[in-house]
This record gives C-alpha cells, sequence and structure tokens, in this order.
C-alpha cells in the first residue's frame, strides 16, 4: 500500500477552509493560498481540494453554478442563496428536528446528514 504525502501545500488548504467561516469555490481558494504559496498552481489547489474531499476532511458545496466548499465537516445544513449564490451554515434549526435528535427513521438508524436549503438571503430580500 502506498502512504500518501502530506505536503505542505495540502496542509496549508486544509488549514486555510477551517479558518474561515465562508464557503469558497476554488477560483477564491487558489487566489488566497497563492498570497501564501506563490508558486502553487491552480491544478494543484483543485487536487488537494479533491483529494480532501475524498477523504473526508472537507465538503464541497454543489450550487446551481459552482462549487463552495467547507472545513466543517460536522453535521449540519447549508442555506444556498439562489439570487448571490452565497452559501451559509445552517446548524441550529436543524439540531432542532425531531427526526435528528432521535437519529432514528423507519429504514435505518442516521449516522449523518447534508441537508441544503434553497431560498433568498436577507441581503437580497
Amino acid at each position: 500500500m502506498i502512504k500518501e504525502r502530506t505536503t505542505a501545500q495540502k496542509i496549508f488548504i486544509l488549514n486555510y477552509l477551517k479558518g474561515v467561516k465562508t464557503h469558497p469555490t476554488a477560483d477564491i481558494i487558489y487566489e488566497q493560498v497563492k498570497k501564501q504559496l506563490p508558486s502553487i498552481s491552480f491544478a494543484t489547489v483543485y487536487r488537494v481540494l479533491n483529494n480532501l474531499k475524498e477523504k473526508g476532511d472537507i465538503q464541497a458545496i454543489d450550487t446551481k453554478d459552482v462549487v463552495h466548499f467547507d472545513g466543517d465537516i460536522s453535521d449540519h445544513a447549508h442555506f444556498i442563496c439562489e439570487k448571490c449564490g452565497k452559501v451559509f451554515d445552517v446548524f441550529d434549526e436543524c439540531s432542532k428536528c425531531g427526526i435528528l435528535k432521535k437519529k432514528r427513521i423507519k429504514v435505518g438508524i442516521i449516522k449523518s446528514y447534508k441537508v441544503k436549503f434553497y431560498g433568498t438571503c436577507n441581503n437580497c430580500r
């Protein structure tokens, strides 16, 4: 079995995502990371993001036009504004749901969940 290397680039990108509350796109992540690692390429950033997603270290949130990334892998939902495209975390509303409190439904036991809400954010209303 080949052990995967943990590169400085991977650590930097993961730390960046865990340190922001926004849900940046690959383009935004590339712009921010390039400030500290000027020799990094967009292809490397994209490859690292896909690797982190596959390993479960980050979440990818597909919206209508683009994929956003989230360093918070805890169970929570996302609200996606259909006007501006911003992605917001939703924590409290989901934790109050009776189904998620019991973590049990007719077909089995809930281990984790991914929920997306769509609408218009307060800034766009």
